[in-house]
């Protein structure tokens, strides 16, 4: 019964996987096939069965009624154009925001730390211990000697009452003397040098140390009370004030380390932390004053920082960790920060951002990419400009024909020469010529899907096995007519390039037929021909 039982179920499903097969087997019969695609590179179609040109992966048959794979906005490169633009990716991460603001600004003196000395009495300068400014003095110091009638009979008075200070109340009149003097400007030393004193005159001494840095008395000058002889300075501490932007402002808080440097004391870096942010706006510069306190040592007789010296300050400032995508790996796309992502296999998805701060080496990314992703941080530029193409060619009506991505593939590496020789860069150029050797027979290839570029496709073939130059002159002849071809190409298949000419060409290659055409995948305009000679000689080919 066991047996029985098996074998019935056996046949069963032997006619049951018949019937559906057969039935799938027609229903797909019945149904149209519109073209073949690559699902790993969606943009890859045929019209017959067969593999896809980028990965090798069996086309999939995309039947009437369905859209088949969506073209997203990415681009696939072969291994060769990954060489060729050095495309380099780094790994978005987790970590502090870390931004140095560079500020530039003045070195100030402290104004609190001036003093104007005035004559507190009447008299005639008699001499002058300082005759010059900036001199530096000590307090206590002699500046000048005045002789002041007023200030002898002081003194004189003082010293009689001295002598009549043994009573309480002779005391009480001497002390009244002596606070008399003190308020003619003599200190509490010279008062009690007085009755040993054996001239009439009276030092004016410094009642601080610093720079004299202004002078208003001359010998043998008659003075009042209250007149300005000199102006003394402590320049021991100086002041970096320098303007902060608003954008800046919130990256700015009290206590932040400064690195301070000044071409007036090269090699020499000030460090020191902010002390006060000025609470009102600039209209005019919409900035706001900041100051940095510094120590000003004394080298010899003077001190390092000079006032009113231009000077540069390094304000390092570190957020809270964030999610952190290189600068490098950022494009501004009209205006839209993108950046492309890795996703294997020569694979790069573009992604749009949101971003936040910006720091030295990293934007803080809020939205468009997640930690551990990796992003191209050098050949974006070309992998954008090959995305558009592609763009192109994935938008295109189908009776126009579709760009084959061998062809964008060429395009790139044909422009990357030029860019090569625009920079007068050889080595460069001959390592691209290898890679375009590799990319010609693919490239050959579309000659059967597209009858009409047959004959531009000879003209590459012909002048395009470039050999390794010897010199730029060489390598410029050479590329030319190749250049020219290419230029044609890309006028006949319409792809997204920009095509220049230069109608001065023969000055950079003798005997050359004029104009000399060339590719870029982006502006600017930049010659290979002349190279740095005359990059920007040319005007661009409008379709």
């Amino acid at each position: 019964m066991i047996l029985i039982v098996a074998g019935v179920a056996a046949a069963g499903g032997w006619y049951a996987a018949r019937h559906v097969s057969h039935s799938s087997g027609a229903a797909a019969h019945s149904r149209k096939i519109l073209y073949y695609q690559s699902p790993m590179h969606p943009w890859i179609k045929s019209e017959q069965p067969g593999n896809c040109t980028i990965c090798g992966m069996k086309l999939v048959p995309v039947y009437e009624g369905e859209k088949g794979f969506v073209v997203g906005e990415g681009v696939s490169l072969s291994s060769n154009v990954i060489n060729v633009i050095n495309v380099a990716t780094e790994e978005v991460k987790k970590g502090p925001l870390v931004r140095t603001l560079r500020v530039a600004g003045m070195i100030e003196d402290d104004d609190q730390r001036h003093r104007i000395i005035s004559a507190y009495v009447g008299g005639r300068i008699e001499k002058l211990s300082v005759n010059y400014i900036g001199a530096h003095v000590k307090a206590g110091e002699p500046l000048a000697v005045l002789y002041s009638s007023a200030m002898l009979s002081a003194e004189r008075e003082y010293v009689a009452l001295a002598e009549k200070a043994q009573s309480p109340e002779g005391k009480r009149w001497m002390d009244a003397a002596a606070q008399r003097l003190r308020r003619l400007g003599l200190t509490d030393e010279q008062i009690a040098q007085v009755p040993t004193k054996t001239g009439d005159n009276t030092e004016i001494l410094a009642p601080m140390s610093g720079t004299v840095v202004s002078r208003f008395a001359y010998e043998g000058q008659y003075v009042n009370e209250g007149e300005k002889l000199f102006e003394i300075a402590d320049f021991s501490k100086m002041w970096f004030m320098f303007d902060a932007y608003e954008r800046d402002l919130p990256w700015i808080k009290p206590g932040q380390e400064v690195e301070v440097t000044t071409p007036a004391a090269r090699g020499v870096v000030y460090r020191s932390t902010i002390a006060f942010i000025d609470p009102n706006l600039n209209d005019m510069s919409r900035s706001a004053k900041v100051r940095v306190e510094l120590d000003n040592p004394l080298t010899g007789n003077r001190h390092e920082l000079y006032h009113r010296a231009y000077a540069e300050g390094r304000v390092k400032i570190e957020q809270a960790e964030v999610t952190l995508i290189p600068r490098s790996a950022v494009l501004n796309a009209d205006g839209k920060p993108v950046a492309y992502v890795d996703v294997g296999g020569g694979r790069y998805d573009r992604r749009e951002l949101k971003l936040g701060k910006e720091g030295d080496q990293f934007w803080e990314v809020l939205e468009g990419v997640n930690a551990g992703e990796k992003v191209v941080s050098n050949g974006n530029l070309l992998i954008d400009a090959q995305a558009q193409l592609n763009g192109v060619a994935a938008s295109a009506p189908r009776e126009a024909g579709e760009i084959p991505e061998s062809l964008n593939n060429y395009f790139t590496l044909v422009d990357a020469a030029s860019v090569a020789l625009a920079s007068d860069d050889l080595a460069r150029y001959n390592e691209t010529g290898s890679k375009l050797h590799a990319a010609m027979p693919a490239l050959m290839e579309t000659a059967d899907a597209r009858e009409q570029w047959r004959p531009i496709l000879k003209r590459i073939s012909d002048s395009g096995h470039l050999e390794t130059a010897p010199d730029l002159k060489s390598a410029r002849k050479a590329f030319l007519p190749l250049s020219a071809a290419v230029a044609d190409l890309a006028k006949a298949s319409h792809a997204r390039v920009k095509i220049y000419s230069c109608a001065m060409v023969d000055r950079a290659v003798p005997g050359a037929a004029n104009p000399g055409l060339w590719i870029q995948l982006k502006p600017p305009m930049r010659n290979p021909f002349f190279g740095s000679e005359m990059l920007d000689c040319g005007t661009e080919v409008k379709p």
